[in-house]
């Protein structure tokens, strides 16, 4: 039972430059105390300026470092195997006037989708008629529906993406953060493929 490692690769790992990536950092590891605590000190791979944004590590490439350092162990891998290294670059502080400009371009791209929306839906003419209905009276432009629907709308973008600013409503993922989730997992998903062949040409061509 002391020579069985059990293994599983961490989906997303976020590194720096010239960091030096141990398998503890790439993998969960289930072991013995003492040869848990050696394989986690491991070191994979270490960041260089030559790599770039995203890195895979392959679990193949962990057993051969783990074989290579205690030779016989019998090393079980559950899960993905493979694991993505996502480089952290420094981050630059967005000046004032970009800020106030991404805010004025995304404000007013919002409003004319929800105008022209309105529009090609004849909302003003439905508020009318609806109004007429109720009341009896034609007018123009009935506030007493209008307002309303305008604060509605407002309310209902905030519970459809549950959050108010920074905060969320509650612990339920928004749909938008369920697309973006999916997103990232086909881009993952792209990259591993992609090294994959990247890694397969290389090994070809020597």
């Amino acid at each position: 039972m002391d020579k069985t490692v059990y293994l599983r690769m961490r989906q997303r790992v976020q590194v720096i430059q010239h960091q030096k990536v141990t398998i503890g950092e790439v993998a969960q590891i289930v072991a013995s105390d003492e040869l848990e605590e050696a394989i986690k000190g491991y070191i994979i791979h270490e960041v260089t300026p030559e790599d770039k944004h995203l890195i895979v590590i392959d679990v193949m490439r962990v057993i051969a470092t783990i074989q290579k350092k205690k030779p016989g162990l019998d090393v079980q891998t559950i899960g993905p195997a493979q694991s993505i290294l996502e480089i952290q670059m420094q981050q630059r502080k967005l000046a004032p006037v970009y800020f106030v400009l991404v805010w004025l371009l995304l404000f007013t791209g919002s409003a004319l989708a929800i105008m022209n929306f309105h529009e090609d839906v004849s909302m003003q003419l439905v508020h009318q008629k609806i109004y007429f209905m109720i009341t009896g009276h034609y007018k123009e432009q009935p506030l007493l529906l209008q307002i309303p629907y305008s604060f509605g709308l407002g309310l209902g973008m905030i519970l459809f993406f549950n959050h108010l600013f920074r905060k969320r409503l509650n612990e339920e993922p928004s749909p938008l953060e369920v697309e973006m989730f999916n997103y990232q997992q086909d881009l993952d998903q792209y990259v591993i493929v992609h090294e994959n062949k990247e890694t397969e040409k290389k090994i070809n061509g020597n």
